[in-house]
């Protein structure tokens, strides 16, 4: 048994220890080398916690350091390019671009998809969860857009998260101050601020998107582009064009105001429409400008053009006269007249101002269907409008003329045109038989002269002008006259083919008319489709289409520096 003996520091008394009888004394060699050993793990152990210690800086390192994606350098497809203002002929906003941010995410930087997702949903209610944890877990992702424009409020809702990896793009969104006052005209653009439709799209058509993709564009480059439009016009218009789908409880309604001298679309407007701030709201029923990309059988407004070529080929005198007593009979067809016609011989204005099938048919049958389909053709009417707006449909006719066909078409049925084209042919007629192809941009007199095309003599102007001016004063156009302003034009209620039938109850209300109608400088056409009801409770185009004319002389004509005339008036001759 051994001993030691240890002083106590601080009792200053031996103690004394006792070794057991199984105690056994340790070389010096082997606790040395015990020591040894535990030196040798605690050094690696601090060695270990050196590592992980320099494994996360370096990886806090890399997450700071490395290159974020530079968002300036985003695909073009992927950026909202600027584009140029959009005033109307006298300077007023139509269209402008506006900033504004959007936010993205680097998904190759998220570090809790989930918890990332539950935060911005508390933002966004309505945000696709699904997608969105999609984008944000695709760690081979370096930028992923979230959420397009946002507002103000919601940037900073977002930045209050502090979610890592999400960024903002300052971009540039489109602005209507008008909203759905031109919208068929304007057209919208898309998310990234490419033109959709209307003149947003003729722009791009135009080498705008071209300019764009190569980063060329930018509000400080680019000039307004200005519009033939008028904008308190315009407002005109499109009040008296909504209106109607509620006074007159219609599917449909459209208006256009052309300047006769220059082909200018003054105004112009299409019921339903749509919000271009946010096109996708009303869906897609308002996106159809019917005015120019949608068409229809314009009825007895045709009869116009009818009367036009049957003077112009020297078929028909003003002074000629026309059985119009009895129905006419072709195969299995008849042709009659309405009830207010009467039921004799009829003079030639007669026929016009009575709006007689039977005499315009007879008319027609002395023209002859090849001079028919040729003059039709140069009016413009069974071929493709060609203006800016690249909404134009294209008018349908019979695949194969025959006698029957020859004779609806003259009063309007057989042959389908889009309500602006008739419109231009309309307003053709009154200056001269100049065709001029309608423009959306400012054309100068002397610059329409130039693209003008003759479509008839001049003496068969001056004729459909005072049949114009008869009926408007003494026939269906009564309605459409605005006192001093001396109102012409022409009515058409066509039946509408409904499941292949005509129907005898719906109809599409259409008239064309021209003030002032001694010396005509806007033409007016308006139309209604499937109209229920209309003034006295009526529902023909006198009692629809007409008073919506009117009503748009009445208001648009001052403006258009029109004076009014109570004096002046003119003497039909034939």
């Amino acid at each position: 048994m051994s001993i030691i003996h240890a002083l106590g520091a601080n009792s200053g008394r031996l103690i004394r220890i006792t070794f057991g009888p199984g105690w056994r004394q340790q070389p010096p060699a082997r606790v040395a080398g015990q020591a040894k050993l535990a030196r040798a793990r605690i050094i690696m152990l601090a060695c270990g916690l050196v590592v992980c210690y320099l494994a996360i800086v370096a990886k806090l390192i890399y997450f700071d350091l490395e290159p974020r994606t530079d968002t300036s350098a985003i695909p073009p497809d992927r950026v909202s390019a600027a584009r140029p203002d959009i005033v109307d002929r006298n300077g007023e906003l139509l269209a402008t671009d506006v900033r504004t941010v959007s936010m993205f995410a680097e998904p190759n930087r998220v570090i809790d998809p989930d918890e990332a997702v539950e935060k911005i949903a508390s933002i966004f209610p309505d945000i696709d969860r699904k997608s969105l944890y999609k984008k944000l877990a695709d760690r081979r992702s370096h930028f992923a857009w979230l959420r397009r424009q946002l507002t103000p409020k919601e940037q900073s809702e977002i930045l209050a998260l502090g979610i890592p990896a999400i960024g903002f793009r300052p971009e540039v969104k489109r602005f209507y101050p008008g909203g759905r006052t031109a919208a068929h005209i304007l057209g919208y653009v898309d998310i990234d601020n490419h033109g959709v439709a209307g003149m947003e799209k003729y722009l791009d058509m135009q080498g705008l998107s071209d300019l764009a993709s190569t980063g060329l564009t930018s509000r400080d480059t680019l000039e307004p582009v200005r519009l033939s439009i008028d904008l308190r016009v315009q407002n005109v218009v499109h009040d008296v064009v909504t209106n109607a789908l509620d006074l007159y409880k219609g599917k449909a309604a459209g208006a256009v105001v052309l300047d006769i001298h220059t082909g200018e679309v003054l105004a112009m407007a299409s019921a339903p429409d749509f919000d271009p701030n946010d096109p996708q709201a009303t869906g897609s029923d308002g996106w159809l400008n019917r005015m120019s990309n949608g068409t229809f059988e314009m009825g007895s407004t045709f009869k116009t053009f009818s009367m036009a070529m049957a003077f112009d080929v020297g078929a028909v005198k003003a002074t000629d006269t026309f059985d119009a007593s009895a129905p006419l009979h072709y195969g299995g067809f008849i042709i009659h007249d309405d009830r207010d016609v009467p039921r004799r011989w009829l003079t030639v204005p007669e026929i016009f101002r009575y709006s007689s099938n039977i005499g315009t048919a007879k008319m027609m049958d002395r023209v002859g269907m090849d001079n028919q389909k040729a003059y039709l053709t140069r009016f413009g009417l069974l071929t493709k409008l060609k203006t800016e707006l690249p909404e134009v449909k294209m008018p349908t006719q019979p695949r194969v003329w025959k006698k029957i066909n020859s004779i609806t078409i003259s009063f309007g049925h057989g042959v389908a045109t889009t309500p602006l084209q008739t419109a231009v042919a309309g307003a053709a007629l009154m200056d001269g038989g100049e065709l001029i192809e309608p423009t959306f941009l400012p054309r100068t007199r002397e610059e329409a002269e130039k693209v003008e095309t003759p479509i008839v003599k001049p003496a068969t102007s001056d004729i459909i002008r005072s049949l114009f001016k008869l009926n408007g004063e003494e026939g269906s156009g009564k309605p459409a006259n605005v006192p001093g302003y001396h109102v012409g034009g022409k009515t058409g209620t066509a039946n509408k083919v409904i499941h292949g039938v005509y129907s005898h109850k719906l109809s599409f209300n259409s008239f064309l008319g021209a003030f002032p109608i001694e010396h005509p400088r806007y033409v007016v056409l308006a139309f209604v489709d499937q109209p229920l009801t209309g003034e006295h409770n009526l529902t023909f185009a006198t009692n629809t289409a007409a008073p919506m004319v009117r009503d748009i002389i009445k208001q648009a004509a001052p403006m258009l520096g029109v004076k009014p005339d109570f004096g002046s008036n003119l003497i039909a001759s034939y």
